[in-house]
């Protein structure tokens, strides 16, 4: 059977466990497409036809359902058979289950990102802040998620810092690091390097990884919302296609720029941030 959102389930005896648990589940899925819907609904209210409007749920729909799927389907048979399971395969069932309630946490987080981006509700507050230590700290969080992986910090002694919203940069930072561990190679390096001069207006900041590398022609294709490269590879790699979509969004409201390039497998992000200078501090106050 199908339910009003396209969620495929088999209806148990009516009265079991297994159909108090499979309405759970079914509740707990409704609860957050509504959820969605009824935020959305309201942000996209005038720029969104319903034509659109309908595409959008259904792609937010088909993304929730995978991770609630495996959620679901490994917990029944948990309960079902917890006596006759070995331990090592509970542990294995119960790693699948945390990894799919991370992918739907941070999906929940992108959806939110979208429908703030959206609406007028999203306010930025533009502050000076020291680069060093807040990719630092996403390096190391990245790092322990990601322990297959090298990180290398490259911070130029003459960066200057920047002109930004510090969550906002810290979001941009951590979708462009965890994008790099999550698409490259086992055992290869992370590099993360900053550069700017006296007198430039942006910082640069460049996020390099070895891996699948990104054809020249889907360049722009991937900051377009939930897009992601039709590749046998990425497949194999859990993604909501929202994060570079985020991230742009997120830079250009701050006033800089993004861009990618790809090459010999090689692929950099390079983002460039408004320099705070004493100017620039001083025309923002004017303007806020």
């Amino acid at each position: 059977m199908k339910n009003s959102y396209g969620f495929s389930y088999l209806l148990p005896k009516s009265g079991s466990r297994s159909s108090k648990r499979m309405a759970f589940f079914c509740v707990y899925y409704k609860l957050i497409i509504n959820f969605f819907t009824k935020d959305i609904k309201i942000c996209y209210n005038n720029s969104m036809n319903d034509k659109n409007y309908e595409d959008f749920i259904s792609t937010v729909s088909h993304e929730l359902r995978t991770p609630l799927t495996s959620i679901r389907g490994f917990s029944q048979t948990m309960l079902a058979s917890w006596d006759k399971l070995d331990d090592d395969s509970k542990k294995k069932f119960l790693k699948i289950i945390e990894e799919q309630s991370n992918r739907l946490i941070n999906l929940v987080e992108n959806m939110l990102s979208v429908t703030k981006l959206q609406s007028a509700r999203d306010t930025i507050i533009l502050k000076e802040i020291n680069i060093k230590p807040v990719i630092e700290t996403i390096v190391s969080i990245v790092k322990s998620q990601y322990n297959s992986r090298n990180f290398k910090i490259d911070i130029n002694p003459n960066t200057s810092p920047i002109l930004v919203d510090k969550d906002k940069f810290q979001q941009i930072m951590t979708n462009l690091v965890e994008n790099a561990a999550k698409y490259s190679d086992e055992n290869s390096t992370i590099t993360v390097t900053t550069n700017s001069c006296n007198n430039c207006e942006f910082v640069s900041i460049k996020v390099t990884d070895k891996g699948l590398g990104i054809k020249e022609e889907d360049y722009d294709k991937i900051f377009n919302k939930f897009s992601r490269i039709d590749n046998p590879l990425t497949r194999k790699v859990q993604g909501s296609g929202l994060g570079l979509y985020i991230t742009k969004n997120l830079v250009e409201k701050m006033g800089g720029k993004i861009s990618v390039s790809s090459k010999d497998n090689l692929t950099t992000f390079e983002i460039l941030l408004p320099s705070a200078n004493i100017e620039r501090q001083a025309r923002v106050k004017c303007s806020q």
